[in-house]
């Protein structure tokens, strides 16, 4: 019966992973803009440097995600499947991590457990999305399983999962930055309130950071020497900003914490939203009663998941920078919550109808996306290109959001113009260029298409006129834009 039930576990954690996973074409803004970043990288051979098309970098986060997808693209083909390969694997990793967290924390519920996480909306959700979020989470687990090693594991050596527990936050900082160190917030509070019943040398600690800045730090020292200014970059505004201020319009108001991550936690915990609110009426007792060094396992247990949850949750509800998908790392240990939850009250596992039903409406939501109509499809607009213009070399997209998308389902360069001259950030500026540079840069070369919104489109042609071009519409309007081509004006003479 175990056999039965670990295939059962298996073949439902690799259909949630897997299935339709490339049946949908890559949605804009963000799956987009990493898929481009990636592609760009495998196609110009610069690994090193993130660069949205060949003159401008994209610099918000390191390399480690576009890294996996160039080389899932590599390996499998210019696809949304290989694409999201990396994602999908990451959340297999995420339920193989909190299998074998659980096993420490709470034997006996490691396989619930693992069905909550798949299950759970948001996780299954994002495990469709090209984003840094799932690979993040992903390592962030990795790193909470080693430090769950040398905590609760006392039947081997603590250094060793000391040592992975630092490897995890690594490469968590080679996918995000600064942000993939926030569970160490609450294992630094876990030692502080129960140190460990026995103690690790020293010297292994320091090889735990040692091997940190070695997998963390030469990328980061290697572009900040390439590009002058950088580092202030990163810390300025890709830190400080993003806690601080609301520069990038994240719902930062002072409510924003509540109209985003209230409903993330609702809505993406479902079905398992009321085995959640029930953990959650058991802390205030927790916290009330302290924990000693000689209470045992289940007791550090139930605190270690209480701070992983709650610290990293204040800290973003503090920062001003508020994103849904900040959250997804924390879905981790509230699964295992669940589940230690619920097989302390005796409930176990649902029946099997209903978690087979409930599997079935979330395969359906996601074949359902595929045909969903939006205008954040960039297959279809890859569709529409080609319907106007049979040649394609590169799509330039005139003050208005550019689908990064079209770098891997028409395989061309995609730049964002803008119409009026302005002074352009250094590092990560919202346009490539002015549409006259573009002109002047390129000139009339075949295969060249740009695109406007209707009521952009006479700004567009007058600018054009003024200096030397004209316009050509290629077809009707689509999704409320004008698709047209730049031609030499007869009798007009170039105004550089």
């Amino acid at each position: 019966m175990a056999t039965r039930h670990r295939f059962l576990l298996i073949a439902l954690a690799l259909t949630l992973a897997f299935g339709f996973l490339g049946t949908r074409g890559i949605w804009d803004p963000d799956e987009g803009r990493y898929t481009n970043v990636a592609l760009t990288m495998l196609d110009s051979g610069n690994w090193i440097e993130p660069m949205r098309n060949g003159h401008t970098g994209h610099w918000t986060k390191p390399p480690l995600t576009y890294w996996l997808i160039a080389a899932s693209a590599a390996t499998f083909g210019h696809t949304p499947w290989a694409a999201r390969l990396p994602v999908a694997l990451a959340f297999l990793a995420c339920m193989w991590l909190i299998w074998r967290i659980t096993r420490h924390l709470a034997r006996g519920s490691e396989s619930l457990a693992v069905v909550v996480y798949a299950t759970m909306l948001l996780p299954f959700s994002a495990g469709h999305l090209v984003t840094t979020d799932f690979v993040l989470a992903a390592f962030q687990a990795l790193a909470m399983y080693g430090f769950v090693l040398f905590r609760f594991d006392l039947s081997r050596p603590p250094q060793h999962g000391l040592v992975l527990m630092w490897l995890g936050f690594a490469l968590g900082f080679m996918t995000k930055g600064p942000p993939a160190l926030m569970p160490l917030l609450a294992v630094v509070l876990l030692h502080w309130l129960v140190p460990r019943p026995t103690s690790c040398h020293w010297r292994w600690h320091l090889l735990g950071v040692v091997l940190f800045f070695a997998v963390a730090l030469p990328w980061f020292a290697l572009v900040s020497f390439r590009n002058d200014g950088l580092i202030d970059y990163f810390l300025g505004a890709e830190l400080v900003d993003r806690v601080a201020s609301n520069r990038f319009e994240r719902n930062g108001q002072w409510y924003g914490w509540i109209a985003v991550y209230l409903p993330t936690i609702l809505i993406g915990t479902m079905p398992w939203t009321a085995s959640l609110w029930r953990w959650l009426r058991t802390l205030p007792a927790l916290f009330r009663t302290r924990v000693a060094a000689g209470d045992g396992v289940d007791k550090a247990a139930a605190l270690l998941l209480a701070l992983w949850v709650l610290v990293p949750l204040l800290v973003f509800c503090l920062a001003r920078s508020r994103l849904p998908l900040y959250l997804l790392p924390l879905f981790v240990p509230m699964a295992i919550a669940v589940a230690m939850t619920r097989q302390a009250q005796g409930v176990g596992m649902p029946r099997g109808r209903w978690l087979l039903l409930w599997v079935v409406l979330l395969l359906g939501l996601r074949l359902a996306s595929a045909y969903f109509p939006t205008h954040k499809d960039a297959s279809v607009w890859a569709d529409a290109i080609r319907e106007r213009a049979p040649h394609v070399s590169e799509v330039i997209f005139v003050e208005d959001m550019a689908r990064y998308g079209l770098r891997l389902h028409l395989g061309v360069e995609v730049e964002k113009v803008s119409i009026a001259p302005g002074t352009r950030a250094r590092f990560n500026p919202s346009d490539d260029e002015t549409l006259w540079d573009e002109i002047k840069e390129t000139g009339v070369e075949h295969g060249l298409i740009y695109v406007v919104k209707q009521e952009r489109w006479a700004h567009v042609q007058g600018t054009v006129m003024q200096h030397g071009y004209v316009t050509r519409p290629l077809g009707e309007p689509f999704q409320g834009r004008i698709i047209f081509e730049v031609e030499t004006g007869d009798g007009i003479a170039d105004s550089e």
